[in-house]
């Protein structure tokens, strides 16, 4: 060989790993966080809590920036214009990659094409809650009261299509009972007239009613788990009390647009699950009424799939249309 090409080759083998590395390093400059929903809300705090855990785990600023609207659809497509190298995440929940899908006329993008499942954050099962002084103090009251007198019963949703809306008629349909849906114009209404006894249960995730809860305005009968929840283990499921494959959960998690690098993935994905593994900021998520997950891409996705295709099914079974 000549020494010119010696030369050559060498450089170019001492040259490569410097580029490969350049090229695998994530984050290589801030990132942002988009909040498909209003300040303040729940949404709003696990988003914000996951921004700070990648700040402190992948020493790059992340801006978390609430962009609402069209039920998390507008952040959603946000996130979609971005460009496709994992330096914007998305906070999700069912509503923008689950429910609303199979709701809106028009979805201007495919939840499962489009976007990269990442990281499982948390999951806040449904409690089945009723006024204070309300005679129906189980499940198995309710069911009772339901069957005896078919549509007499009403239960109460923050509005049409949301969450507390579909567990209440997913209870309906693995019980084979009739109740009459009273929607309302969010969850602190909905609560509202609750407590006033103008509505009689409400099937809605724990962080929404675990203040009224806690409080003692309102008073918790059942848990929507597949088995009972370290949140609340002295509530029994709806399962427990008769009623067969209900299993009512708001999740939370971080995607990022389809087509983002695998080692973006990989870097966000295990840096939530050990700031998962902390045991401060497991028992400030179980304080709030989430169960910490996490898990692996992979497992995120399977979950996803699972309940999108599920919430498609009740939707069209109910005949649920968006107002």
């Amino acid at each position: 060989m000549h020494r010119r090409d010696l030369l050559g080759a060498v450089a170019a083998l001492t040259a490569w790993p410097l580029t490969a590395g350049a090229q695998e390093r994530f984050p290589a400059r801030p990132m942002r966080m988009v909040i498909p929903f209003a300040a303040g809300g729940s949404t709003d705090i696990m988003g914000r809590l996951c921004a700070q855990l990648l700040i402190d785990r992948l020493g790059q600023p992340v801006v978390a920036e609430n962009i609402t609207g069209a039920g998390g659809m507008i952040g959603a497509q946000r996130v979609l214009d971005a460009p496709a190298d994992g330096h914007t995440l998305m906070a999700g929940t069912p509503g923008p990659i689950a429910i609303n899908p199979h709701l809106a006329p028009r979805m201007p993008y495919d939840p499962l094409r489009d976007f990269e499942p990442v990281v499982f954050v948390g999951d806040s099962p449904a409690v089945v809650v009723v006024r204070r002084d309300s005679p129906l103090r189980s499940v198995s009251d309710l069911l009772e009261r339901a069957r005896a007198a078919p549509g007499r019963l009403t239960f109460a949703s923050a509005g049409v299509g949301s969450f507390a809306h579909l567990a209440g008629e997913l209870f309906k349909a693995r019980a084979g009972v009739d109740m009459t849906h009273v929607p309302y114009r969010g969850t602190a209404p909905a609560a509202a007239d609750m407590i006033g006894g103008r509505v009689d249960v409400m099937f809605e995730n724990f962080p929404s009613v675990q203040p009224f809860v806690t409080s003692g305005e309102l008073h918790a009968i059942a848990i929507g788990a597949a088995r009972r929840s370290p949140l609340a283990p002295e509530l029994p499921t709806v399962i427990e009390a008769g009623v067969a494959g209900y299993e009512a959960s708001s999740w939370f998690g971080l995607f990022m647009r389809a087509g983002a690098p695998a080692a973006a993935v990989a870097a966000v994905n295990a840096a939530v699950n050990q700031g998962l593994r902390d045991p401060a900021l497991a028992g400030r998520l179980t304080g709030m009424g989430v169960e910490p997950i996490g898990g692996t891409p992979a497992e995120f996705r399977s979950y996803v799939t699972r309940r999108f295709e599920e919430t498609g099914a009740l939707i069209r079974a109910a005949r649920i249309t968006a107002d």
